[in-house]
């Protein structure tokens, strides 16, 4: 099911989420486990009517087989958006890199990775577009 069909629909999708988490932020603060917040910001998008699938499996196929890499993202949204939560000291390049990966294997236009250990949590986001974003009618 293919639910965003433009840069701004899926963009406008992005920064409602981005609302939910710094909401889910400001209730909870710093300092608890990442499976909390990906509880908290789960419940918030379905309040607000978002298909949500939570610790996705990532298929990984090479040289035409199925590899069992074990790979799971978090939050999957509308089948449009990948949400990689983190709370951790800082982010590190492997961890854009494993969103990255994620996004190209399941063919997803955007992604947001989001780290809840911090204070001001607007500067520990990072979006993140490829090229099946790119493919995508502005409008």
């Amino acid at each position: 099911m293919e639910y965003y069909k433009t840069k701004a629909d899926v963009t406008h999708l992005s920064y409602e989420v981005t609302g939910m988490a710094i909401k889910v932020h400001k209730a909870l603060g710093p300092g608890l486990l990442e499976s909390v917040y990906e509880k908290c910001l789960k419940h918030e998008l379905l309040k607000s009517g978002y298909e949500v699938k939570q610790q996705v499996s990532v298929p990984v196929v090479y040289d035409s087989i199925d590899i069992e890499a074990n790979l799971r993202l978090d939050l999957l949204i509308n089948d449009t958006l990948i949400v990689e939560l983190k709370a951790i000291d800082q982010l590190l390049p492997i961890h854009e890199a494993q969103l990255m990966t994620y996004m190209k294997l399941l063919q997803i236009p955007q992604g947001l990775l989001i780290n809840f250990n911090v204070m001001n949590i607007t500067e520990a986001m990072k979006p993140f577009v490829n090229e099946y974003f790119k493919k995508l009618p502005n409008k």
